[in-house]
This record gives structure tokens, C-alpha cells and sequence, in this order.
């Protein structure tokens, strides 16, 4: 009787078990495909003329690819380019329209998986990207010259969980903070040149799928 207890309890327990594991035989690469939404949390200092940096939000689509170095650590390499409109707001010429620029921020992240096993697999990440603005221009018509952006380094802290749907694919939601600083200098003209430090900073949400090879 002690013994027929015995394997009744470890039964329950094994079915248990594969409610909330998976089998992880699988090669060391992962990719995932997100929509994004890149959300500008913008401060900044603009000279000589006053007023604040205001960068609006952007939807793009977005790719990245791990590789596992072992079940719980991996290394993930994101890849987007996002298109902005950008504007000084109460300066002492008023409210100035930027244009718009395109960033490209690659992202290489070391990443922590907390139960790479389980069907809800939720991790942790942290890295460095380096921004490239390109494509900058300013409006038709505007009474500026010229304007340029600065490419720089910055960190980026990541969480987000992978839910299995079956042996390979699975749900992503993915959230992340970059620390984004770009200078920005502007040729007005007669008005001589304006120099912008503006902090980016964007939180940066995605849900998406993913595949694990």
C-alpha cells in the first residue's frame, strides 16, 4: 500500500510537471520578429535660443537574433530603424519644426532566462547600443539651413517573457529602455548656429513571435 502512495504521488507529480515544462533540445539560435512601439522620453537643452527638444512616437517592425551560450544565457542582437519628426517648442524664435531623422540604434544585449524549461519563460537583458542618425532633414520652406545629428553609445536594460506554443515557436512581449543622447546642431542662417543636447531616452515595447533553431 506505502509503495502503490508512493507511485501515485510521483505519477501526479510527472503529469504535473509537463503542464509547466517543455523538452529544450533545441541548437543554440533564436530569432524573433516584434512590432514595435518607440515611445521618446525627451529632456534637453537648446542654446542660445531656450525652449525644449519634443520628438514624437514610432511604430516600425523590428528583428533580433540570440544566441544561447548555455540554457539561461544568451546573447541577443536587435535590429530597427525608426523615422521621427522633431521640433523646438518655446524657444525665443517660437515653436521651430526639425524635420525629421531616422535612427538606427543596434542593440547587443547579454541576456539572463529564468526558466528556459517552462512554457512562461521570463528573462532579463542588458547591453549597449550605439545610435546612427541618418536621413535628417528639415521642412520645405523652413528659415534654417542645415541641421545634423550626432551618432553616440549608450546603455540598455531590457525584461520580457517568451510563452511556448509549442516545441519551437512561441509568443514574445518584450520591454526596454535605451539611454539615447544625440547633439544636434542647427545652421539658422543670419541668426548664427544653435546647438541642441537632447536625451532620447525611449522605452521601447514589442510583442511579437519567435523561433528557436
Amino acid at each position: 500500500m506505502k509503495l502503490s502512495k508512493i507511485a501515485m504521488v510521483a505519477l501526479a507529480t510527472s503529469f504535473l510537471s509537463t503542464g509547466v515544462a517543455m523538452a529544450t533540445d533545441y541548437g543554440p539560435w533564436q530569432v524573433r520578429v516584434r512590432a514595435l512601439a518607440v515611445l521618446p522620453d525627451v529632456s534637453s537643452t537648446i542654446t542660445p535660443i531656450g525652449g525644449r527638444a519634443s520628438v514624437d512616437q514610432s511604430y516600425v517592425p523590428e528583428l533580433d537574433i540570440s544566441y544561447f551560450l548555455n540554457d539561461n544565457v544568451s546573447m541577443e542582437l536587435i535590429l530597427a530603424t525608426t523615422d521621427h519628426n522633431v521640433s523646438a517648442k518655446a524657444t525665443s524664435l517660437g515653436n521651430l519644426d526639425l524635420g525629421d531623422v531616422w535612427l538606427l540604434p543596434p542593440t547587443l544585449l547579454l541576456q539572463y532566462h529564468m526558466a528556459p524549461e517552462a512554457v512562461i519563460n521570463p528573462y532579463v537583458g542588458a547591453g549597449l547600443n550605439y545610435t546612427i542618425s541618418y536621413a535628417s532633414g528639415l521642412p520645405n520652406g523652413s528659415p534654417l539651413v542645415n541641421i545634423h545629428y550626432s551618432d553616440n553609445v549608450g546603455l540598455a536594460l531590457q525584461a520580457g517573457v517568451d510563452i511556448k506554443m509549442n516545441d519551437d515557436w512561441f509568443w514574445n512581449v518584450d520591454v526596454k529602455k535605451l539611454f539615447l543622447n544625440t547633439k544636434v546642431t542647427i545652421d539658422a542662417g543670419s541668426l548664427g548656429i544653435v546647438r541642441g543636447n537632447v536625451d532620447l531616452d525611449p522605452w521601447i515595447v514589442g510583442v511579437g513571435i519567435g523561433k528557436r533553431f
